[in-house]
């Protein structure tokens, strides 16, 4: 600014202030503009000198928290059903379910994220469990397997915009000194899972054919166990809906405003999540209008949406390429989302179907001990969360060389993934199934922990929505090729035969060690510094 009046000396003062503690020293880092980089940069100190962590972002913790239980409810509640869906419906193959289940996770993660750049965070919030309560409900009544694979699908379009919008959008409402927290969301995921496992095996251990009845011969009337889930997980999906939309007065991300140029409303937003925290702000409309960088009037839903997709471009993704060393960041996070989106569903998509067939192999089947096991593996992936907080920060080092951080715990945990699953392999008595099951399942929850954390921060909000569903897209492709790889690998006699199962788990325990040996690489650790 060439000529600066009094009354903006103030604001001045903020900005120099602000580029002397570092947060204009990774700009680069994400390809954003000057401008937006200072307002930023205000807003963080905000959020942490005067907002804080309090009322308002313990409940958004919550209900982002329901969110990403939601997403890995359908992704394990599938998972439970299929035994009792192929022998009810008798598919060609019940995997089928689970392609459909990423087809529309797919679409999902591509739609919902870019919209939450285009026309904000909010919006894709709000809908998409809305559209996973409904579509999950209708599931459970099904009458075939073609109609039950599309409800399927039309929820996985639900759920799938759920996880990248809601990392988005939590990690924009907290200051610096809770980021952590952002890791500790997937101890929602775990619930997500233990909850799908406790619900199946209430339902499908006690109201389900016999094991012994051949596929295509078990009547409905005497299978509504799996029915009985599907509603039920629905119900919860739709319940969160309405926690969401109804009680909650969620406000839109003030980072995702002011990159739009809505200042004014961004102030709105900063003095609504103060006031609910017990707190005021300082920061003024004129501080960040001092800034520089465009400025608008606040706009309706309907004229936001209207101008919104007037200008729809690539203008959120090559952002993300800006430079060499962003570039080589987003490649790579992008191609170990991928690489991981194929190995997780392997394993654990199809783990009730493999339980089966270990179970089998060691003479123990029973429905009730299976879905017991399940649920115990379920339990240990919550201490996998807390064991993520509590290393992600953790840096030694000086200068460009630290050690620990996002980066190192991501490649630990992934790989200890894949050596796990290759012990699981060896299992040659139900003990080991369970016990290499239930490693395995502590540090993919530590992993995917680091992962939800890592991402949304090495993006910048402007283009975080669109980075966050390039990531997530990638991974539910990931998580369509992994059934085609299941079927090639496994035979057609109910389900997984026990000779065949390890191949799935080869193939998934090689794709882990090689995310790992990616993760180390990442030139960008996002560990100590404010998101932008």
């Amino acid at each position: 600014m060439a000529n600066t009046s009094e009354k903006d000396a103030p604001a001045v003062e903020k900005q120099v202030a602000l580029s002397d503690d570092g947060a204009s020293q990774i700009g680069d880092d994400h390809g954003v503009g000057r401008d937006y980089e200072l307002k930023c940069a205000l807003i963080n100190k905000c959020m942490q000198e005067e907002i804080g962590f309090g009322r308002y972002q313990w409940q958004l913790f919550i209900l982002t928290g329901l969110g990403w239980l939601a997403d890995d409810l359908w992704l394990q509640g599938l998972a439970v059903v299929l035994p009792q869906v192929q022998q009810e419906l008798n598919p060609v193959r019940v995997e089928y379910a689970v392609l459909a289940e990423f087809a529309g996770l797919i679409v999902g993660a591509t739609t919902w994220g870019v919209l939450a750049d285009i026309v904000g965070r909010k919006l894709s919030f709000n809908v998409t469990l809305f559209i996973a309560g409904l579509f999950g409900l209708a599931s459970g009544a099904a009458p075939n397997f073609v109609t039950f694979s599309s409800l399927i699908a039309c929820m996985g379009f639900g759920v799938g915009g759920n996880l990248p919008v809601d990392g988005a959008l939590y990690l924009e409402h907290i200051p610096q000194s809770h980021q952590w927290t952002l890791t500790l969301l997937s101890v929602w995921w775990a619930f997500g899972q233990l909850l799908a496992s406790l619900i199946s095996w209430v339902f499908i251990a006690n109201y389900s054919c016999d094991p012994s009845i051949p596929d295509g011969q078990c009547p409905k009337s005497q299978n509504p166990g799996w029915r009985y889930t599907m509603y039920t997980l629905g119900c919860v999906t739709f319940l969160t809906f309405i926690f969401r939309y109804v009680i909650f007065d969620l406000q839109e991300s003030p980072k995702y405003l002011v990159a739009h140029g809505r200042d004014e409303e961004a102030i709105q937003v900063l003095e609504h999540v103060a006031r609910r925290n017990g707190k005021s702000i300082t920061l003024t409309v004129e501080d960040l209008r001092s800034v520089g960088g465009e400025s608008k009037p606040p706009v309706s839903l309907l004229e936001n949406l209207k101008s919104s997709f007037s200008e729809v471009s690539f203008s959120h993704v090559k952002p993300l390429f800006s430079n060499r060393r962003l570039a080589i960041n987003t490649t790579l996070i992008i191609i170990i989302w991928g690489l991981i989106g194929i190995a997780y569903p392997l394993f654990n998509a199809y783990l009730p179907l493999y339980l089966t067939s270990q179970g089998s192999a060691s003479g123990s089947s029973s429905l009730d001990v299976e879905y017991r096991n399940y649920a115990i593996i379920s339990i240990m992936c919550i201490p996998g969360s807390l064991i993520a907080c509590a290393v992600v920060d953790y840096t030694r080092g000086v200068g460009r060389w630290t050690i620990g951080g996002r980066k190192l715990s991501l490649a630990v945990f992934t790989m200890l993934s894949a050596i796990f699953m290759f012990l699981f392999t060896t299992s040659t008595t139900s003990a080991a199934v369970l016990g290499y099951s239930c490693a395995s399942a502590l540090v993919q929850n530590a992993m995917y922990g680091v992962l939800y954390a890592y991402t949304p921060e090495a993006f910048a909000a402007p283009h975080r929505g669109t980075g966050d569903a390039l990531c997530s897209a990638l991974n539910r492709i990931g998580g369509f090729i992994a059934p085609l790889i299941k079927i090639a690998t496994t035979s057609t006699v109910s389900g997984a035969a026990a000779n065949t199962a390890n191949g799935p788990v080869f193939v998934s325990a090689t794709l882990f060690m090689v995310a790992g040996i990616l993760a180390m690489l990442l030139p960008i650790e996002t560990a100590g510094r404010n998101a932008l």
